[in-house]
Order: C-alpha cells, then sequence, then structure tokens
C-alpha cells in the first residue's frame, strides 16, 4: 500500500539546513522503503506496522516540503528529490553506525564487525559454504558477522554506499569494471536452467537457441531479486528478440509451481532460473534432481551458454585489513582449483 501525497508544509527556519524535527528515524524508514520497492515489503523488514511507516514517510516528506516516492509499476521509486536525499540518508545512516560500533569497540563493549549482504536466490551449493567460511573465518579473528537478506545491482551500491561491508553476488561483467571503491574475488562461473514445454522441437535435441527461447513466453524474475543477472540477461534475448519480455513467476524461488503454469500456459512458456547450475562440466553432472510439478517441462541447455554469470565475493576496498583478510580466506577456500596443465611424455 502507498501513501498520499501530502501537500509542502514548510516550518519557519527549514528553508536553509537540517528541518526541525528530522530524525534518523525518518532516514532509516526512507532508505528502507526506497531499497524494498514497496510499504510492504519494508514495514515487513523494519517490524513495523506498515501504517505507521506510511505516517512516517508523510511526516519525511512534510518536513522536507516535497514528495520523495513515486509510485509505478514496479513499485515505489523516489523522485528527484528523494533521490539526492537518498544518497545523503544512505551515508549519514553508515556514518552513525560506524560511529556507534566504534565507540562500542573503544569502550570494550563490542567487537569489529562484518556485514555481509547474501541475497535470496543464491544456489546452495554457492551459499552454504560461504556463508560457513564467512562464519569459521570470522569467529577465528574475533569478528562479529551480521547477515543482510539484500538485492544486489549490478553496481553493487549496497556495498559501495557502505549499507554492507561485502556481498555474495553475480558479477554480469570483468571484475575490473566494477566502480571504485570495489574490489572481488570471482569465485566461478554459473548458468541458468531452461525448461520448456516437451513439445517443442528443441526439446528433443536436448539444446534451444537464444532465439528459439527469445520467441517463448519465459518465466523468470522478479527483478528485484537479481536486478543485475535479470537486465543483463533480458539485454542478451533482446538481442535475439527486440520485444523480448520477462514474465514474473507466480510465486518467486519455487520451480515447482513456475513449471506447472508454464506447462498449461498459451501460447507455449519457457521457464528460466536464476544461476544454479557451474558451467564446463559434461552434461548430465550439474542437473539438480528433477523437481516435482515438471510434468511436460523438458530441461534443455541453451547453445553456446550466453547466459553466465560470475559468482564472487565482493567488498568495500576502504575495509580494514583485517575484515578484508577474512573475506581473502573465505574466498581462496571456496575457489576451486585450476585444472593441471596435460603431462607431456619425455
Amino acid at each position: 500500500m502507498g501513501h498520499s501525497q501530502a501537500g509542502p508544509v514548510r516550518r519557519p527556519g527549514t528553508d536553509t539546513g537540517t528541518p526541525q524535527g528530522l530524525e534518523l528515524r525518518h532516514l532509516r524508514y526512507f532508505a528502507a522503503v526506497a531499497d524494498a520497492g514497496t510499504f510492504t515489503r519494508a514495514a515487513e523488514q523494519l517490524f513495523v506496522a506498515q501504517p505507521t511507516l506510511s505516517q512516517q514517510i508523510r511526516q519525511l516528506e512534510q518536513l522536507i516540503g516535497a514528495p520523495l516516492l513515486a509510485r509505478g509499476r514496479d513499485g515505489v521509486q523516489p523522485t528527484a528529490a528523494g533521490a539526492v536525499l537518498l544518497a545523503a540518508a544512505r551515508d549519514v545512516l553508515s556514518r552513525a553506525g560506524h560511529g556507534v560500533s566504534q565507540a562500542r569497540q573503544a569502550a570494550g563493549l563490542g567487537r569489529p564487525r562484518l556485514r555481509v549482504a547474501l541475497p535470496a536466490g543464491l544456489p546452495d551449493s554457492l551459499a552454504v559454504p560461504a556463508a560457513c567460511g564467512l562464519r569459521s573465518a570470522a569467529g577465528a579473528a574475533g569478528v562479529a558477522l551480521t547477515w543482510l537478506d539484500t538485492p544486489l545491482d549490478a553496481e553493487f551500491s549496497a556495498v559501495r554506499e557502505h549499507r554492507a561491508d561485502a556481498a555474495l553476488g553475480w558479477l554480469t561483467a570483468p571484475p575490473g569494471t566494477l566502480p571504485a571503491p570495489l574490489d572481488a574475488m570471482t569465485l566461478g562461473q554459473f548458468e541458468p536452467e531452461a525448461w520448456i514445454p516437451r513439445a517443442h522441437p528443441a526439446a528433443r535435441r536436448e539444446m534451444i537457441s537464444l532465439a528459439e527461447l527469445a520467441g517463448l513466453d519465459v518465466l523468470h524474475g522478479p527483478r528485484p531479486a537479481s536486478p543485475a543477472t535479470y537486465d543483463r540477461w533480458r539485454a542478451i534475448l533482446r538481442a535475439a528478440g527486440p520485444r523480448f519480455e520477462f514474465t514474473d513467476p507466480p510465486l518467486s524461488h519455487y520451480l515447482p509451481v513456475a513449471l506447472a503454469v508454464a506447462a498449461t500456459a498459451a501460447p507455449p512458456a519457457a521457464v528460466l532460473t536464476g544461476p544454479v547450475a557451474i558451467t564446463g562440466l559434461p552434461a548430465g553432472v550439474t542437473w539438480l534432481p528433477r523437481p516435482a510439478g515438471a510434468g511436460e517441462m523438458a530441461r534443455v541447455s541453451i547453445e553456446g551458454q550466453p547466459l553466465t554469470a560470475t559468482a564472487a565475493l565482493i567488498w568495500n576496498g576502504d575495509l580494514p585489513r583485517p575484515l578484508q583478510q577474512i573475506l581473502f580466506d573465505t574466498a581462496d577456500a571456496l575457489t576451486p582449483p585450476a585444472p593441471a596443465a596435460p603431462s607431456r611424455a619425455g
């Protein structure tokens, strides 16, 4: 549920400087709504009632004197004024949190803290060993570990803007192109699984071309779950079919339901998962067990492996060295060894 836009209310002495009555709570709630994209999701994450959250945002807009959020097809988005305030709010909240942490450590009340974003939708084969490795390395270093279930965009804004110290996510471009001050260590390349109707000609070949896939209604997403891979893969499919758009599955992260819906769709529909299978291994090795509800859907490979994403551990380069060492050690343990060069007979 959104909220009605209150008209600007100007208070004496608020045209310049910080508006009277502005509190960190307002900024925290505003940033949460902007990041979540909906009031409902933000209220759940903040553990507050939605009417309370809407009231706080209206109060903030009255203090600023301008609308800060606009409703759209994909939820709420910051207005021009909201985007300016959002950047400042994130900086203020980050500095306040960092200052509190330093004060507690100086008083001998707290340990160094490492905040790691581990977004939903990561394959278990990646998320589980990464979480275990990070916890083990942080525990050995006497560092408190905090998990953040935060969606990540292609620029890893959550890390760059200090809302998280590090993240496990997907690179859709070379690591060297990451914006400063981000650093990364890659952990391997993954690709999605594609499911198509068994009656489709490509099902017999167990291989579908990009053009054939772009000609189907493809259930994939929703976008906020993984904006980087969603946008990158949509752009690749649009090159094969200019009018191509993904269709949101009825329930995110629930493959059997998506397969059941696609199996009964007209016109024919396909299902594309997020990155789950490690690329470069022999066919059959990385396939997951056939999920319940697959019905008349067949799993196929995408010709040429055009849809891939590189798993990586990303962190902010201004992290203290001991915290970076935890990430180095974890990434080293997760990175598969390079294949040995073939021996030559003397």
